[in-house]
């Protein structure tokens, strides 16, 4: 009898499940798929072909896929190669509390499936749960001053390291990576800061007197251990998190994910500080094949001259900063800023700076095992941006980054407690 086993079938998204099926004939070939709908009714397929061995066995923890959305050894594969159906559609779990993603599992005999359409009924399936949120994860609704955002509290009694997290220009309130932290003990405040409730669509100005607000919410509440906390943050976050940790004593360790070392588009305002942004070159802009566009190319460089204001002061942070770079990022050519950042801050004998850069990854990288978004529509911009990413080169990414941010806070978060 032909079986299909998931081990575990509910479990967080971050964490790996042992797939296999048995009962086949010895070196039966049979085609895995799996398939996800998400909040907005919009599929996800995913599919690879794989040989029984002896026993009529196949483990995708040691068995390679034949061919399909990957070839080679990925046990994993058949989660971050789904695809969607309608092209330039981004995977992003909206409600992270109420409800699992449902990824269903189909084994068939062999068969290409056109247009990810089966021709003859699986010959076993099973249905697995993606959760976002582990039992005793608590989230806490933040409207206090100008703040809009969730703070997510790990189960237990505190106290907590603290991490802002800050996404880029999607807008409103993403809280993937939040939620996931405080399931591994961190206290996560998923911060808004355009585009969200009475927040502005279009800020004229990036005010970085927010975010200290948002640093010292953190540190008043009795969950939280003081007396630094860190930032997590990604492309124009990115930017946000870099300045935070110039000019914010508050913040002490700083994870920066594709982001730049220098401001754009919109003046950066501290106080009566402004830096003055660099602006891009829209005649730089790089059509790609799918449509999407490249805007790597259309940003200045903050080595020339005339951008030198633009630049953030890294020398000056007092805590640690983590840059995770994809080299195939086609938004930002985030790996040239890490490495500015990184020199300048040695040029002025610090080595508080570290960059991770991995080949082949693209500019959204996720919690592991998320699909590559190669393209995708973003709000408030007419064409659909290129992020770029080769899918099993980003996902070994995502895998190894999640587990270096961990140990990076753990390490310095924890750090600045045991000084007190």
């Amino acid at each position: 009898m032909i079986q299909l086993t998931a081990t575990p079938v509910s479990a967080l998204v971050d964490e790996p499940v042992h797939i296999r099926a048995t009962g086949l004939t010895p070196f039966q070939v049979v085609s895995f798929k799996a398939s996800l709908e998400d909040e907005k009714r919009n599929m996800f397929y995913s599919q690879a072909h794989y040989r029984a061995n002896e026993f009529g066995e196949v483990d995708l923890e040691h068995a390679s896929s034949l061919g399909g959305d990957y070839v080679g050894v990925h046990p994993m594969g058949l989660f971050w190669s789904l695809k969607p159906e309608k092209p330039l559609k981004r995977l992003l779990k909206r409600d992270v509390m109420n409800s699992p993603f449902q990824v269903q599992l189909e084994l068939y005999d062999i068969e290409l499936l056109p247009n990810n359409k089966a021709t003859s009924a699986p010959k076993a399936s099973l249905t697995l749960k993606r959760w976002y949120v582990a039992p005793g994860v608590t989230r806490i609704q933040v409207r206090e001053g100008r703040l809009r955002g969730n703070l997510f509290l790990p189960s237990g009694e505190g106290q907590f390291p603290g991490v802002i997290d800050l996404f880029g220009d999607l807008g409103g309130l993403v809280e993937i990576r939040a939620s996931l932290l405080a399931n591994r003990g961190f206290a996560s405040l998923a911060l808004a800061y355009h585009d969200y409730e009475d927040l502005p669509s279009n800020p004229e100005v990036t005010d970085l007197e927010y975010f200290e607000e948002a640093a010292n919410f953190l540190l008043k509440h009795p969950k939280i251990q003081s007396p630094g906390i860190g930032v997590i943050s990604v492309c124009k976050g990115a930017e946000i998190g870099l300045a935070m940790a110039c000019y914010l004593k508050q913040v002490v360790a700083t994870v920066c994910i594709n982001g730049t070392n220098a401001s754009f588009e919109i003046p950066l305002r501290y106080g009566d500080l402004v830096v003055t942004p660099i602006h891009s070159a829209q005649e730089r802009l790089q059509v790609h094949v799918s449509g999407a566009v490249r805007i790597r190319h259309s940003k200045g460089d903050p080595r020339d001259e005339l951008h030198q204001q633009s630049v953030l002061p890294i020398e000056k942070a007092r805590g640690r900063i983590l840059f995770i770079v994809g080299e195939s990022d086609e938004c930002l050519d985030s790996k040239a800023y890490a490495e500015q950042a990184v020199d300048q801050l040695r040029s002025h004998g610090r080595s508080s700076g570290r960059m991770l850069a991995y080949p082949r990854a693209g500019h959204l990288l996720e919690p592991p095992y998320a699909p590559l978004c190669f393209a995708s529509w973003n709000p408030g911009i007419s064409r659909p941006l290129l992020w770029g990413g080769d899918p099993a080169a980003h996902a070994a990414a995502q895998e190894h980054a999640w587990g270096e941010i961990q140990k990076f806070f753990r390490q310095h978060l924890n750090k600045t407690r045991s000084k007190l």
